[in-house]
């Protein structure tokens, strides 16, 4: 039988493969200026990624997902599950620092509103990471004493 901290493994894994997938077809396709995804001031993008900046992030996805896949059972590891869980709780740390966000382009308290990129940020991108941070929190706590 399935547990839900089977659930919430499977389900975290899944997102970070998906946004690190999508990060890959970014790279690939190239920057767009005009795009949804990346925060504009002034009417132009606050930074232009590079292809290699975001390969790099989908790595990063695909690290977060290998490790949250381990510390859930998934993956065989030779690190302490507990010290694995010090990660999540970082990893956690971070996806909560992304959705409050820097109080200027990104997050719940942006002060630039008015951009296709606010308007993704403010429905899918800052919930999406506050729900990864509390799913990641939730997964490191209930393996942690385990």
């Amino acid at each position: 039988m399935t547990s839900p901290n089977d659930l919430l493994t499977l389900f975290l894994v899944s997102v970070f493969i998906v946004l690190a997938q999508l990060h890959i077809y970014w790279a690939i396709r190239g920057p767009n200026p005009k795009s949804s995804y990346i925060p504009q001031a002034g009417g132009k993008p606050a930074f232009e990624p590079s292809r290699l900046v975001t390969l790099g992030v989908a790595g990063a996805l695909l690290a977060c997902a290998s490790l949250i896949a381990a510390v859930g059972g998934f993956v065989p590891t030779m690190v302490p599950i507990r010290v694995l869980c010090w990660f999540l709780f970082f990893m956690a740390l971070v996806f909560l620092a992304r959705a409050v966000g820097d109080f200027r382009l990104v997050g719940f308290f942006k002060k630039i509103k008015g951009t296709p990129f606010a308007k993704w940020d403010s429905l899918l991108f800052s919930p999406l990471c506050l729900l990864l941070s509390a799913g990641i929190f939730i997964l490191a706590l209930s393996h942690y004493g385990a």
